[in-house]
């Protein structure tokens, strides 16, 4: 009787995930000659996710809560090929971070393979997410343009040609000359209908890139820009406009249609824009809705987002009257498509993705230590994670050379959790390969020591409440080193949450000295954890992720570190 029972739902399940798939059909053709059907498709948060990804990174979760299996290039190449088949003016955007924090078979060719497979599956335009900066503008340039790296050269193919569709940025400009970094926006010709997409980029970019990654570089705010550049178009005789943002909400679940956002950023410029701006795909933060909006004129536009890592792709069916060459906003149809895994994969682009599994094996499959049970990133409700905390045991290992008594790690540098299965390769439940750790640290950082007073130490404790302009408040709770022990006051206002704060057991004094270690990101402010800049005496130290590999080599079978560094109270 059991087995039966799981069975069924094994089956409904199945359904459930048949019917997404499948949900998005051909639209009808148009009956009024004075009307054209355009599809809008978009994937955003892509990060060189070439392979399909694994645990929940590579599950989608449905309104009935259940998941399935999604993601990998080659099933959203043949996706897209799908949908873009079934209406004839379809074009294909990406809303940012298609590279940068990729895992190592994209990472290792500093993500030339992933512009490959962009480039093969025809999209239009993409907009410069916060990762795209991670190696710097002139690398992103590099990566628009073409040619080799300038120190490791060409390794995934003997040339690189570049990408074929254009970054866009309409708020991204020289910091010298005021001109713009990168296109505003791009004009699409859809059967005589001209078609207009802004670019922009997600204001706090400074807090989230470090600072070499920006340099000469200005971001202004979304909602100027984006006004700006609606303006122009709208001067041009481009009527029908959509904005691609990497800027997103948080949500409190639901299903890949569902709108249970939380007050943040996105909702808040996608209902400031101009009107003249017809819909909104927004990004950033991994999360999955379709949302309607109003616009200041009082009509409806919808927001949406589609997941990450490829498991997604975000539809706007639109009709545009060929009198006005706008979109009827009543007609627009808001969709999440689910890129199922149960068609068959793109054979070219899965081509591309062997080669680059294929040749970055030798350096990924190499153990580097062993683990006794899986350590994840998910937080508890002190905000400290396992693996967070193993990582900052690593840093503090690594610093004490340089007198570290502590170490703090930046929760969004734990890019994945660490998984005891085997992997495919067969190397053994438990053990960690240099591909999987690189996988949770993947951004190459440096180590950092510095000196702060018990003061400034406080003062980086307070900065995880960040206000923001809308109201909210961004909390980010850095993970501790297992000498720093301290408790905060949920209910306590901002700047007054930390009490108790010891290092070694000891109570820190104002007036004292402490040796904190963190990555060069946080020690220059990343993250709005300006209190770090203020530290002095500081000595480099190794790349965070040879930091990592270290301790886990030193330390064979390692159990997840408790979660108690951290004392939370009401």
């Amino acid at each position: 009787m059991i087995r039966h029972s799981r069975s069924l739902r094994r089956l409904a399940v199945s359904a459930v995930a048949v019917c997404a798939a499948v949900g998005l059909g051909a639209v009808p053709a148009a009956a009024d000659p004075a009307i054209t059907n355009i599809r809008l498709l978009s994937f955003n948060d892509l990060h060189g996710n070439l392979e399909p990804p694994t645990g929940s990174s590579g599950k989608v979760t449905l309104a009935d809560g259940n998941t399935v299996d999604a993601g990998g290039a080659a099933y959203l190449a043949a996706h897209l090929k799908n949908l873009r088949g079934q209406v004839k003016n379809s074009m294909v955007l990406s809303t940012g971070d298609n590279i940068g924090a990729s895992p190592l078979s994209s990472a290792l060719f500093h993500d030339e393979p992933t512009i490959d497979v962009l480039n093969t599956m025809g999209i239009t335009a993409s907009v410069v997410g916060n990762h795209e900066l991670d190696e710097g503008y002139n690398e992103l340039k590099r990566i628009q343009n073409g040619g080799c790296h300038p120190v490791d050269g060409c390794q995934f193919q003997p040339k690189y040609n570049g990408a074929n569709f254009p970054f866009l940025s309409a708020n991204l400009t020289a910091e010298q000359t005021g001109q713009p970094a990168f296109k505003p926006y791009t004009i699409s010709n859809m059967n005589g209908i001209p078609v207009g997409v802004i670019g922009a980029t997600l204001e706090d970019l400074p807090t989230l890139v470090a600072p070499d990654g920006i340099k000469g570089l200005k971001v202004g705010p979304e909602i100027d820009a984006i006004n700006r550049y609606a303006d122009e178009l709208d001067r041009h005789g481009v009527k029908a406009i959509v904005v691609s943002m990497h800027q997103g909400d948080n949500t409190e679940g639901g299903g890949p249609d569902d709108c249970r956002t939380t007050p943040g950023p996105a909702r808040r410029i996608a209902e400031q824009i101009s009107p003249k701006v017809d819909a909104v795909f927004t990004a950033h933060s991994h999360q999955q809705y379709v949302c309607s909006v109003t616009d200041p004129a009082g009509q409806p536009r919808p927001m949406i987002q589609g997941s990450s890592f490829g498991r997604i792709i975000s539809t706007l069916d639109v009709q545009v009257d060929r009198r006005t060459k706008d979109i009827v906003r009543s007609t627009i149809k808001a969709q999440n498509h689910i890129v199922t895994r149960d068609i068959p994969g793109d054979r070219q682009v899965q081509t591309l993705v062997d080669q680059a599994v294929e040749k970055s094996k030798p350096i990924g499959d190499r153990q580097v230590g062993t683990i006794g049970a899986e350590i994840t990133r998910a937080a508890a409700p002190s905000g400290e994670s396992p693996l967070g905390n193993l990582i900052a045991d690593a840093q503090l290992a690594a610093t004490r050379s340089a007198g570290a008594q502590i170490a703090l790690m930046n929760p969004g540098g734990v890019r994945d959790d660490l998984k005891y299965p085997s992997s495919p390769a067969g190397d053994g439940n438990g053990v960690v390969t240099y591909g999987e750790a690189y996988t949770v640290q993947p951004f190459a950082n440096i180590m950092q020591t510095i000196t702060l007073s018990g003061v400034q130490l406080k003062a980086v404790l307070e900065q995880q409440w960040q206000p923001k302009p809308d109201g909210s408040v961004q909390v980010r709770v850095l993970q501790p080193s297992s000498t720093l022990h301290y408790t905060w006051s949920e209910s306590a206002p901002i700047g007054s949450k930390i009490s108790g704060i010891t290092i070694d057991g000891q109570a820190v004094q104002p007036d004292a000295t402490y040796r904190v270690s963190a990555n060069n990101f946080l020690a220059a402010g990343g993250d709005g954890f300006s209190a770090l800049t203020g530290g002095t005496e500081l000595t480099g130290g190794p790349i965070d992720l040879d930091a990592f590999n270290e301790y886990l080599s030193a330390n064979p079978g390692i159990a997840p570190p408790a979660t108690d560094r951290i004392t939370r109270i009401g």
